[in-house]
């Protein structure tokens, strides 16, 4: 039998972690000598890997601005962890629990995300459930959602098939990256993009709290 896998997005999905992004990218945007974008823009990009979605922050910048303002980012987010100042990044109400049934009933769990391995692996410790996923893709060694890379890979390493995975998350890239690679898109409706906009991506379902996506993937 072919093992079923649900795949999370991190921000914004599994965790609320828009404070401390929109922190490090005011510092990367003040950095450059920039006026920061208003913090709605910032939780729009959230989810993209962190060149891309800066270059969709700043359209009128190079490459090479946009990376280094990536690591300009990059700083400022290491300078808050180093001195204690990042936010709480707390799990949605009802994620644990989510998480807890959806392993006891079955189903292989991983993560792909625009975060680094670094930054997911401190999190996922930090709530501990480092322990619950079997696959943890990143930023770090794919290229920026919608490509399908971090999905395919999750896929391959649970043993899974694109019809027995579903890819879970916030955001339009999440349902573009979920239908790039034929696995089922569900949409949450807690995250960053509105959930009309998740259904206008192709979402064929969208949570409107984390306990709903227990039913919604035995549906499957």
């Amino acid at each position: 039998m072919t093992n079923r896998l649900a795949v999370f997005d991190c921000d914004g999905t599994l965790v609320d972690s828009q404070a401390n992004i929109c922190r490090a990218m005011e510092a990367a945007f003040a950095e450059a000598g920039f006026e920061p974008p208003e913090r709605a823009a910032i939780r729009r990009i959230v989810g993209l890997s962190l060149v891309p979605a800066i270059a969709r922050l700043l359209p009128e910048g190079d490459p090479a601005l946009h990376e280094a303002m990536a690591d300009s980012y990059k700083r400022a987010f290491f300078a808050m962890r180093s001195n204690g100042a990042l936010d709480p990044e707390p799990l949605f109400d009802g994620i644990a629990e989510t998480i807890a049934a959806l392993d006891a009933t079955g189903w292989l769990l991983g993560i792909a995300t625009g975060k680094s391995d670094r930054g997911l692996i401190a999190i996922l410790e930090h709530h501990g459930l480092r322990a619950r996923f079997v696959t943890l893709q990143t930023a770090d060694r794919h290229p920026s959602k919608p490509h399908p890379s971090m999905l395919e890979a999750a896929i391959a390493e649970a043993g899974a098939t694109p019809d027995t995975t579903a890819m879970i998350g916030d955001t339009s890239f999440d349902i573009a990256m979920a239908r790039a690679t034929g696995a089922h898109a569900i949409g949450v409706a807690w995250g960053y993009h509105d959930p009309h906009e998740l259904a206008e991506a192709g979402a064929a379902m969208i949570a409107g709290h984390p306990l709903d996506l227990v039913r919604q993937l035995e549906s499957l």
